[in-house]
């Protein structure tokens, strides 16, 4: 047990030097709140089409009809955050600009298809699109991130 509380301990101070000392905290909690919107978006989903908690989510509808896609409110997130990031410049709000950042585009990646589509091919195969631009964020998101010395800091505390 010792040594799992050594390398809990080691593990955080890797992270304080690679991921805090370096100024890439905001991204991790980007890559974060990215990672679990579009996990809790998926299982909604799923949840909406099986029929599932019906009482509690449900397709958003329009009094005419029209179906509000998830994207709508992802791109409005972007636009406000993106917004305030550049036009504002607030000290001290990186992190949850970042982590609103990673929901919004979390919505929006997540209908990606659609984008190129323009119909609604979310439960086709072309749906598809959506979660290999989600993986292609994430991994680069993840690149960015953690980078290569982070991995091989670890995997030496792994392998020695």
């Amino acid at each position: 047990m010792r040594e799992f509380e050594r390398f809990l301990h080691d593990v955080g101070d890797l992270y304080h030097r690679h991921i805090v000392e370096t100024g890439r905290e905001a991204q991790l909690l980007l890559l974060v709140s990215f990672l679990v919107t579009f996990t809790i978006v998926r299982v909604i989903t799923h949840s909406i089409r099986a029929g599932r908690f019906h009482r509690v989510f449900r397709n958003v509808q329009t009094s005419g009809g029209l179906h509000l896609h998830h994207l709508v409110i992802g791109i409005l997130l972007l636009l406000v955050v993106g917004y305030i990031s550049t036009g504002i410049h607030p000290d001290g709000y990186d992190r949850p600009l970042a982590i609103l950042f990673g929901i919004g585009a979390a919505l929006t990646l997540d209908e990606f298809a659609l984008w190129l589509r323009l119909k609604d091919v979310y439960w086709t195969q072309e749906g598809r699109a959506s979660i290999d631009a989600v993986i292609i964020m994430a991994t680069i998101i993840a690149l960015g991130v953690l980078g290569l010395p982070l991995w091989v800091a670890i995997g030496a505390l792994l392998f020695v």
